[in-house]
């Protein structure tokens, strides 16, 4: 069984410059924190994780390995304008042995890949919510529709 995790950076301020460039706010990071300690009592650990590379992405990303242990940590800037499709491609990439991957980015594409991947109802993951899927799959490059469960939901 592989288990996807789909979270959504945490809440992002304004920036004198681009949207890409967007810190967390306080808020954002205390919310975060609060996952994080949730994260660890669970003893979660994550073989990979896919992260945009976006400011409050990453950010996002460095909180949550304080609390969670990430084996392998893969940066990408296509995260931040993926559409469903890409996203879907990058995880048939996954090698096999990852049974837990992490993939922190944005709205909307990271809701509908979780209403895609389970074909349940659109949830609007807000900033710093996670969603927790189960897939009864032995290879990540059978991911696709309905493809897993929804386990939780957290924030």
């Amino acid at each position: 069984m592989k288990q996807l995790i789909l979270l959504r950076h945490g809440e992002a301020g304004f920036s004198d410059g681009v949207d890409f460039q967007r810190p967390l706010t306080h808020k954002g990071k205390v919310s975060l924190e609060r996952l994080g300690e949730t994260l660890k009592e669970r003893g979660l650990a994550v073989d990979l994780m896919y992260c945009s590379s976006a400011t409050r992405t990453q950010e996002t990303a460095e909180i949550i390995k304080k609390f969670v242990p990430v084996q392998e940590e893969v940066f990408e800037k296509e995260i931040y304008t993926a559409n469903i499709e890409s996203l879907i491609q990058m995880l048939e990439k996954t090698p096999d042995e990852v049974n837990t991957c992490l993939l922190i980015g944005h709205n909307p594409t990271i809701s509908l890949l979780l209403a895609h991947l389970t074909d349940e109802n659109y949830v609007g993951l807000q900033p710093g919510m996670m969603g927790i899927l189960e897939m009864q799959l032995p290879h990540w490059y059978l991911v696709g529709h309905n493809s897993a469960s929804l386990k939780e939901i957290l924030r």
